[in-house]
């Protein structure tokens, strides 16, 4: 079976939760100020913007590079950019809970400083087992998303072969695609992310070599947030418009 012809994945918008993240971090609290659900929290103005000038990444792509189809996670900062980035480009939008964010279950919603404080023993848990393999109660591990991550990628290659196919999703998704189809070992994809941070809006790609092989093409790429007007021959296209 051919593998697909194309895959980005955008990690969604600046939301209201990352802005409050941020507030808490750095004033020390323990707990984000959140009212939503993980599942309902929107996006920021900011994440809103992002989102539009990822669109207008996308319809300057040539026709023929553009996706077939697109995909998100079910989660509503990951739709609303999505909706926001394929306004008008006619290309086919599904949703998939597969694409959705790490369960954090009884961490959901605090800081570092807030495990520490309120539950020690899974802080100690989480430092002996390791970030990969680590597994809050009620929640997930990196390995529990990879898994369904593996199911989800061996439906794509099925149903859309020869495609090219774009993804709205979260940050864990970005480093754990690398880990499945960049063949990363649990040490390489644990060092990518420590040594990089996801960007809102920011645009991961593979493209089909010569073999048929699906290849990292771009990582992590913010350039087409930095003006406010992209067109055709800007050098970021050329680089991730795969």
């Amino acid at each position: 079976m051919r593998d697909l012809a194309a895959l980005w994945i955008v990690r969604h918008g600046e939301s209201t939760a990352n802005v409050a993240a941020a507030r808490a971090e750095s004033n020390g609290a323990e707990a984000v100020a959140r009212t939503e659900r993980d599942a309902d929290v929107p996006l920021s103005p900011a994440g809103e913007e992002q989102s539009r000038a990822t669109r207008r990444w996308l319809m300057a792509l040539p026709p023929h590079r553009r996706p077939d189809v697109a995909v998100s996670s079910p989660y509503l900062r990951a739709l609303r950019t999505a909706e926001l980035t394929l306004a008008g480009s006619g290309t086919p939008l599904s949703r998939d809970e597969r694409l959705r964010d790490r369960d954090l279950g009884i961490l959901d919603a605090l800081t570092r400083q807030g495990v520490r404080a309120r539950y020690p023993d899974e802080h100690e848990r989480h430092d002996r087992d390791g970030k990969f393999y680590y597994r809050p109660p009620g929640g997930e591990a990196w390995t529990d998303v990879a898994l369904r991550l593996r199911s989800f990628l061996a439906d794509l290659r099925h149903d859309h072969a020869g495609r090219r196919v774009l993804l709205f999703g979260h940050d864990v998704l970005v480093y754990l695609l690398s880990y499945l189809l960049d063949g990363l070992t649990v040490e390489e994809v644990m060092a990518l992310g420590s040594r990089h941070v996801i960007a809102n809006c920011s645009i991961t790609a593979w493209s089909a070599d010569d073999s048929g092989q699906l290849r990292k093409t771009a990582f992590n790429e913010v350039g087409h947030l930095r003006s406010t007007e992209i067109g055709p021959a800007d050098d970021d296209q050329a680089r991730y418009g795969v």
